[in-house]
């Protein structure tokens, strides 16, 4: 599509279902509330932490409306769109920045690292890179077991640098397996633009050097990369071949609560970017094209999507964090002595000085 949502090629068009082009856009849109709402959040002292997705929800959510919800997910920190394209709710989001008691993770990852084994969705870890090895360690596991399946992981221009990912290009390249390199270049390795951050043109460059499938796309448009995450994984799992995507999209918001961008890229840039090439109003045009949708189904999705966030935001704050003994559960199968004598010597300390901590504020506390 071009900037005004117009459909440039009409062959190239997906022709999708009116219904399935409507949820991409109302999932966008809760993400990008979601998104607005947690981000003030934890400027208010509620959340600890937390990272938007402003600018990159095409990418997001049309590669994951192309893949097959079975397909595993190896995400780096920015996809929660993926997940929530999935089924993974406003509640279970929120659970999780909360490190409630209703959190899956049982309150041990920092807020946005999220993980669904339900969604497929491997959980995220913090450091750079470490998921791209991982994720063509699976890929080769899916190929051996002939299930039909892809591996798809993500990351950032920035991560491209880390030794791990040429690693994981080099086995995929040679073991030749379904595994999809998704790469979001958004113009920013947190505060390394791209010139500074490699030689060539981008990271599609990396791809043919390992032998891998290659193709650059518009990140901003939903449709072209519905069309190349599509291909790519019809070929990944006919051919047992990796193939690298290069989504080229733009990095709206900081980098997380604890960047200020500001100190290096100015306002006008991120201005210029945000009216002339949004990936939300790319598709609000198509929409509205189409006649699929209007001024009056925008604002009343819109309030919709504030209210489900922050009822969501209300209910989790009032949910009392998990029991502290979690801590000590799930290393191993069976908890080794030394962990026992440990978790002992913490509920000793604890009973002893309980008006020194917050027990009242963690599930079975008392227990």
């Amino acid at each position: 599509m071009d900037r005004q949502g117009r459909v440039l090629s009409p062959s190239e068009e997906p022709q999708l279902e009116k219904d399935l082009v409507e949820k991409m856009y109302r999932t966008m849109i809760l993400l990008n509330s979601m998104d607005t709402i947690l981000y003030e959040s934890q400027r208010q002292g509620r959340i600890s932490f937390y990272m938007t997705t402003f600018g990159e929800e095409a990418a997001l959510i049309g590669s994951a409306a192309a893949l097959d919800d079975k397909d595993l997910v190896y995400a780096q920190y920015r996809e929660t769109g993926v997940l929530m394209w999935r089924g993974f709710t406003v509640d279970q989001c929120i659970d999780q920045c909360f490190g409630n008691a209703e959190d899956e993770g049982k309150g041990r990852q920092m807020p946005i690292h999220y993980g669904s084994k339900s969604h497929n969705f491997v959980t995220i870890s913090s450091p750079l890179t470490t998921q791209l090895p991982q994720a063509v360690g699976s890929a080769y596991a899916y190929k051996l077991a002939k299930n039909g399946q892809c591996v798809v992981t993500y990351f950032g221009e920035g991560a491209a640098s880390e030794g791990d990912a040429h690693a994981a290009f080099n086995f995929a390249g040679t073991l030749n397996c379904p595994a999809i390199f998704f790469c979001r270049n958004n113009g920013y390795a947190i505060s390394t633009p791209t010139h500074e951050q490699y030689g060539g043109d981008g990271i599609a460059g990396h791809g043919p050097g390992y032998g891998i499938t290659t193709i650059r796309v518009d990140g901003n448009d939903i449709f072209a990369v519905y069309n190349a995450t599509k291909t790519a994984r019809e070929f990944s799992v006919k051919e047992n071949r990796p193939v690298l995507i290069e989504a080229m999209t733009y990095r709206l918001g900081h980098h997380s609560t604890s960047d200020d961008s500001s100190a290096y890229r100015s306002m006008e840039e991120v201005k210029k970017w945000d009216s002339l090439d949004s990936p939300i109003s790319r598709l609000r045009q198509y929409l509205e094209n189409k006649g699929w949708w209007d001024n009056s189904e925008e604002r009343s999705w819109r309030d919709e999507t504030k209210k489900i966030v922050v009822k969501a935001l209300a209910r989790a704050e009032k949910v009392l964090k998990p029991d502290w003994k979690e801590m000590f559960h799930d290393v191993y199968y069976d908890m080794p002595d030394q962990l026992r004598k440990q978790m002992k010597y913490m509920e000793d300390h604890v009973e002893r000085y309980k008006d020194k901590y917050p027990v009242n504020n963690y599930k079975n506390s008392s227990s």
